[in-house]
């Protein structure tokens, strides 16, 4: 009886060995494919993902329906061990029509028992690239100016804008289906450099590229000398010290300000660029300082000297403006505020959006008077003229920003010049069928 029952237990300890064996691993390998739906072509295959944390994969084979006409894809075995995969579908392979098609995935493991899986996914395949329609012919563009361009695409796109250089200024889709963009001839590129181009891609990723007229106008910048004085030094550099925490030197810190932490500065723009409206919100000439004198103009070409030696060189890309000490600064037009803080070489510093990638800048101020998300209306005062960052004295820079990149400000304080270059040309543009 004793023996009968040792044999009892023994069977079923090796039955569940056997069991656990047979349905520890019970579940078929994951499949994924990104994406899962939607345009794909050969510049944008689907991705296969496959995982089996268990056992491991074992096979997987990919076929392609189309008008009823199935294909194999991919068929591939795996060696033990194995735990997940990604695969590109490599849909050249196939002589594929500009249609519907059908992936099938079928998958195993290897389970004892061999897990098998199989899922289906539709994709629209499409490997015709956009068609471009510029509605837009005069395009005059001044150096370190802005154009705008407005054109159509005969379809739904990932991405449109013009491409200058290595720089790509986003265009903003309206409600009526037109593309608007504001793009640039940036300061430091050559005149041979500037040859601005319409880029746009499907959800497929098919690009399309369109050239437009344009006349490019040369405004080189003017030349000139910025003394440091040790009195300079002495005085405004503690107040950057723990940017550079380690630097004892006046001068070298100012060395580590204006380069360093100016490009730092200058990415940030480019951060901020993506906090824009995608329509106008301003109207009309935007507002200078009032009673205000001109101290530097845009892409002035700044050596900064030092005991008579040069020491550095910088562009400047503002306009400064000086008035009476904390004078009040006006909003130079309607828009939301996107930052309102201290902010490096610009001291206490606010930005403002006016849609369309176009953001207007107001630095060294004393005091702020406006919040982050604020609604501004044009002439609403916003702060107060001061020293702060890296002024020498009392005074507004005052600067335009396209897209991340600084632009000169003269063009847009010039009603004439907006009338010419946006007005006419967005209301002649929207009022098309």
């Amino acid at each position: 009886m004793k023996n009968h029952a040792i044999m009892i237990v023994l069977l079923l300890i090796v039955g569940a060995a056997i069991g656990y064996l047979f349905l520890r691993d019970n579940a078929p390998p994951q499949i994924t494919l990104s994406p899962a739906s939607g345009a794909v072509s050969t510049r944008k295959p689907p991705v296969l993902h496959l995982q089996d944390s268990d056992t491991g994969l074992k096979s997987v084979v990919v076929s392609v329906s189309q008008e009823g006409k199935v294909t194999e894809l991919l068929n591939k075995t795996f060696q033990r061990g194995i735990k997940q995969a990604e695969i590109p579908l490599a849909l050249e392979k196939l002589s594929l029509k500009n249609d519907t098609l059908q992936l099938t995935v079928k998958t195993s493991d290897y389970a004892t028992l061999a897990n098998k899986g199989e899922q289906n996914f539709t994709f629209e395949y499409d490997t015709k690239p956009p068609v471009i329609s510029v509605l837009t012919t005069a395009h005059n563009v001044y150096e370190g100016g802005v154009g705008l361009t407005m054109f159509r695409v005969n379809e739904d796109v990932k991405y449109a804008g013009v491409q200058v250089a290595d720089r790509f200024f986003p265009a903003y889709r309206q409600d009526n289906g037109v593309y608007a963009c504001l793009f640039a001839w940036p300061h430091n590129i050559r005149r041979s450099a500037f040859s601005p181009r319409v880029i746009v891609e499907d959800q497929a990723g098919n690009q399309r590229t369109g050239g437009f007229y344009y006349h490019s106008i040369p405004r080189p910048g003017r030349s000139d000398r910025i003394n440091i004085s040790q009195r300079f030094l002495d005085n405004k550099m503690p107040d950057f010290q723990h940017y550079f925490p380690t630097v004892t030197d006046p001068l070298q810190l100012f060395l580590r300000v204006n380069n360093e932490l100016r490009a730092k500065n200058v990415a940030k723009l480019n951060d901020l660029a993506a906090k824009t409206a995608d329509r106008p919100l301003w109207q009309g000439a935007f507002l200078r300082l009032p009673n205000a004198a001109p101290r530097a103009d845009f892409n002035d070409k700044r050596d900064y000297m030092f005991n008579g030696k040069k020491v550095d060189h910088q562009t400047h890309l503002g306009l400064d403006l000086a008035s009476l000490a904390a004078s009040p600064v006006p909003a130079s037009n309607s828009g939301t505020v996107i930052m309102a803080e201290d902010f490096g070489i610009y001291g206490q510093c606010i930005i403002i959006d006016h849609g369309l990638g176009l953001q207007s800048l107001y630095s060294h101020l004393s005091s702020i008077d406006v919040a982050v998300g604020d609604q501004l209306s044009k002439g609403q005062i916003i702060g107060r003229t001061g020293a702060t960052g890296m002024a020498g004295g009392d005074h507004l820079h005052f600067g335009i920003v396209l897209s991340g990149l600084q632009v000169n400000p003269r063009e847009w304080l010039d009603g004439h010049w907006i009338k010419d270059n946006f007005t006419d040309k967005w209301q002649r543009t929207m009022a098309q069928p």
